[in-house]
């Protein structure tokens, strides 16, 4: 079986090259550096070591995975014939994609990878900045930093920053959560004599810095609670403490059955301002949304029952479930099949079938969607009209029903009534429009054009009392005609 042989060159240099290391370096007869950019190397080379670098790969491709690749099939490639070694800085099994390919792939191929160790950049670098790494630390690849991964509580180390490119792209990931101000640090070969530290504001990270493959980034741990704001973890755990021994009383309250009125209005205020194009107002209701939902998993998670973990987790399988067309091997080009899919599963997902097609029309929802719900459903299974004419015949024949209970028991007058807004319902839907929606806009147009009749009292210093119904219509007309 070949052999590929992987040593570690350190973090710094010759004197801190441990010396069974310096030893199969030196009897190496095929050996191979990822890069001759390490302080370890220039003292080797006076010792007259031989060596191929892969330098050039990386001027060859635009993403550094690719760089990988062909790093590593070369080298698969070279050790069928003969075994070699492979030198790479700090650790073989710290921040190594290509080591990790060859670990992969290897085994494929009959080729044995050995392992044969070296100093990581992590001690020196902690011995640098002076941190304990049991205080919580995340080493994270700044070629693939991802905002969502960092957790700015803690210790952050950010490796591979290469460049003045990945630096812009570390800085701009880290603006996203930290403040442009923040200051972190750029430490260059840790531990060896041309160790450098310096401490800079996030928005001057890549800013005429001495950058190569040794420098990382520090962001030390944010103490400012404020910061911690953006996290949803910091959030999650002031609800908790709302709901906790020494909290608010008024949280303490709640139940399940005691929120649902404030859901309700939170979620009209949202629509309010997705209304208004008001982002500003976006942002807090949507907010105002999430905390009902967060207050709900809390209670949940008081009880025993679930938790917001719960919750998540959730939603996460019903979506990719529900999504086979994105996170599967289901073909959906269009609206229309996305939604037949996503019935079909639906109702897989509901095990048992139904007694009613009707048995899944919430009764919930504001009586106008219920209404435009209960007719989808029953349209579902051909029980409708195909044109709109008949429907209208059917709002014809409904006032006229109704018209004739004038007069009549309450009761008999108000089923009438039903009819006809149900009727109308039915209209609204054949023209594709929301009923409930319909009525709100125009339950807001009444507000506006009123508001605008009060004001016109208010201005001529009578009272309503004084007017007479055509002189306030005149009024009414007027703010009609200025589009309110």
């Amino acid at each position: 079986m070949k052999k590929i042989t992987i040593l570690g060159l350190g973090a710094g240099d010759l004197d801190q090259l441990p010396l069974g290391v310096y030893k199969k370096l030196k009897n190496s007869e095929a050996l191979y550096l990822r890069t001759k950019e390490h302080p370890v190397l220039r003292d080797l080379e006076h010792e007259g070591l031989q060596y191929q670098s892969f330098d050039s790969v990386y001027e060859k491709h635009d993403q550094f995975e690719e760089v990988y690749e062909e790093i590593c099939e070369f080298l698969l490639e070279a050790a069928l014939a003969n075994n070699i070694t492979y030198g790479v800085p700090g650790h073989p099994l710290v921040a190594e994609r290509t080591v990790q390919l060859l670990i992969e792939r290897a085994s494929n191929k009959d080729i044995e990878i050995e392992i044969g160790g070296g100093q990581s950049f992590l001690d020196p670098l902690f011995q640098a900045l002076k941190i304990d790494p049991i205080e919580g630390f995340q080493l994270l690849d700044g070629t693939d930093l991802n905002r969502d991964e960092i957790e700015v509580a803690q210790h952050v180390i950010i490796g591979q920053v290469y460049d003045q490119f990945a630096a812009s792209e570390v800085k701009l990931t880290l603006m996203e959560k930290l403040p442009y101000d923040y200051e972190v640090f750029i430490v260059t070969a840790a531990g060896s004599k041309e160790e450098k530290l310096r401490k800079v504001p996030l928005h001057e990270l890549d800013h005429d810095m001495e950058l190569n493959n040794l420098t990382s980034v520090y962001v030390p741990p944010v103490k400012d609670e404020t910061i911690l704001y953006k996290d949803f973890s910091k959030l999650r755990s002031i609800i908790a403490e709302l709901r906790g021994p020494n909290g608010c009383p008024w949280d303490l309250k709640q139940t399940h059955v005691s929120l649902k009125k404030y859901l309700i209005e939170e979620a009209y205020e949202l629509i309010e301002a997705i209304d208004n194009e008001d982002s500003d107002h976006m942002t807090e209701e949507l907010g105002d949304v999430l905390l009902q939902v967060l207050l709900h998993a809390q209670i949940g998670e008081d009880e025993g029952y679930f938790t917001i973990d719960d919750v998540i987790q959730g939603l996460s399988e019903k979506m990719v479930r529900r999504h086979p067309h994105v996170f599967g091997n289901v073909q959906a080009d269009n609206e229309e099949e996305v939604l037949k899919n996503w019935q079909s599963i639906k109702q897989e997902e509901k095990g048992e079938k139904q007694e009613s097609i009707m048995d899944n029309v919430p009764k919930s929802f504001p009586n106008l969607m219920r209404a435009a719900e209960i007719q989808k459903k029953a349209a579902k299974v051909g029980f409708d009209w195909k044109e709109v004419e008949p429907a209208w015949e059917k709002v014809k024949e409904e006032i006229s029903e109704f018209e004739s209970e004038a007069g009549n028991k309450s009761s008999q007058m108000e089923a009438e009534f039903g009819d006809i807004l149900f009727a109308l319902v039915n209209i609204a839907r054949f023209y594709k429009i929301d009923a409930e929606e319909a009525t709100r806009k125009t339950n807001e147009k009444f507000i506006r054009r009123f508001s605008y009749v009060e004001e016109r009292v208010k201005e001529s210093g009578r009272n309503f009392e004084d007017f007479t119904l055509e002189q306030l219509d005149e009024y009414w007309n007027e703010a009609k005609s200025k589009g309110y």
